[in-house]
């Protein structure tokens, strides 16, 4: 009997039960939309992530005394917080000593203010963002019209700011904002540039900022925080070419290792991280449920296999005469092991194919209830039917191998 011949015989067989079949398949949609439901959820978040993240480009680092990002024990933030903080010195440093790198830039950074024009405020959740010229190209957020800060502004701290979009927007709604004179907390800065459109699908807003230069940023803000604490830089590098990234990052470390005076002995005291690392810290984030919700699946889906298990020995049972009567006629052990196992294969891929579908609809509920894009991770999808038809085989092989050991006299003679 040829495989189309037995694939036509177990559909035959299944729809001819239906509730029976559809009970044993409630295990496979369950097992595999669990599977499929979480990995789509987190496929959905990774995307969006990793889109984000694309902030820092491909050549792109950043050197700061802060953690890159991920889930800290109290312990390692402590340790952390005590760490002195980065310099715009140190940025100095790696921009005259790495010959691998091109650009070189500090950020200051401060949350919470007020920019006004006329009558018109925005509300107190203003950043502001103390920076130098390679701000745009390093943080791939580029000026739309305008000008960016010069090296002039940084070196005497002039008093001019560069809006990000909803800024201008919401001071400048029917005005050209350009050279237009703005008070930020009070102080006046002239509008030399407006930053492109640029929000976030996870919920922040890139354009609810401005930048001024970092040397007037120190006078006016200071050294230290609301808080207390010292200022941190963060100093954004750019290797000359994607290739030169590891060297970069190689070259970087060392140059600042020298110049906080580490020995060979002591570890970092700084953060050095790109956009793979962050990508590599979610992922760490993410293992553990990826695994959890594998486990449940499989679970489920070995339920879902024994079922089906007796659910092919009470066919076998049921079919005994039928059995009896194809072998009576010719039919051989593998024409009947082929059909009883098909129809056990043909069952786990109904059930995983449903669960698929569901896997997918659950999951990207994620991609519904934010502003993240929907997903369709289609390798899981094909992994949860590789698992299928493995569950087919493991649990149906011992029903289609009695089912074919089967006397055919003894068959016939089955009431």
């Amino acid at each position: 009997m040829q495989i189309l011949e037995a694939f036509k015989m177990a559909v035959n067989a299944i729809a001819s039960h239906k509730l029976r079949s559809f009970l044993t398949l409630i295990g496979i949609i369950a097992g595999v939309a669990s599977i499929i439901a979480v990995m789509t959820g987190i496929s959905v978040i990774q995307s969006t992530f990793e889109k984000e993240l694309s902030v820092l480009g491909t050549q792109t680092f950043q050197v700061q005394k802060w953690a890159a990002g991920g889930p800290i024990s109290e312990a390692e933030m402590r340790k952390i917080m005590a760490r002195r903080p980065t310099t715009v010195e140190h940025a100095n440093a790696i921009r005259e000593k790495v010959s691998t790198v091109d650009l070189v830039g500090a950020e200051l950074w401060s949350f919470g203010h007020v920019a006004r024009y006329r009558d018109i405020a925005t509300n107190s959740n203003l950043t502001i963002c103390g920076g130098t010229p390679e701000y745009p190209e390093n943080n791939t957020h580029y000026i739309q019209y305008g000008r960016n800060l010069t090296d002039l502004d940084v070196k005497i701290g002039s008093r001019v700011v560069v809006l990000g979009h909803a800024v201008a927007q919401k001071l400048f709604p029917w005005t050209n904002p350009l050279q237009r004179t703005i008070k930020i907390d009070g102080r006046k800065y002239k509008v030399i540039g407006v930053l492109e459109a640029k929000t976030s699908a996870m919920g922040g807003n890139f354009d609810n900022y401005m930048i001024i230069p970092i040397t007037k940023f120190k006078r006016v803000y200071g050294l230290y925080d609301n808080r207390g604490r010292e200022r941190s830089v963060n100093i954004t590098v750019r290797a000359k070419s994607p290739e030169l990234l590891d060297e970069a990052i190689a070259e970087t470390r060392a140059v600042m290792r020298k110049e906080r005076g580490l020995k060979p002995n002591q570890e970092d005291d700084f953060t050095i991280f790109t956009n793979d690392s962050q990508i590599k810290t979610f992922n760490e984030v993410t293992a553990g449920i990826k695994v959890g919700a594998f486990v449940i699946g499989i679970v489920a889906l070995v339920v879902a296999g024994i079922g089906i298990m007796n659910i092919m020995f009470v066919s076998v049972t049921e079919r005994t005469r039928e059995i009896g009567i194809r072998k009576s006629l010719g039919a051989k052990r593998r024409n009947i092991l082929w059909q009883f196992l098909m129809e056990a294969i043909i069952l786990c891929n109904i059930g995983g194919l449903f669960g698929v579908l569901v896997g997918f609809g659950l999951g990207n509920i994620v991609s519904i209830l934010t502003n993240f894009a929907a997903t369709v991770p289609m390798e899981w999808a094909v992994v949860g039917l590789i698992f299928c038809t493995a569950v087919g085989v493991t649990f149906g092989f011992w029903p289609a191998f009695k089912a074919s050991k089967l006397d055919p006299i003894m068959a016939l003679r089955y009431e």
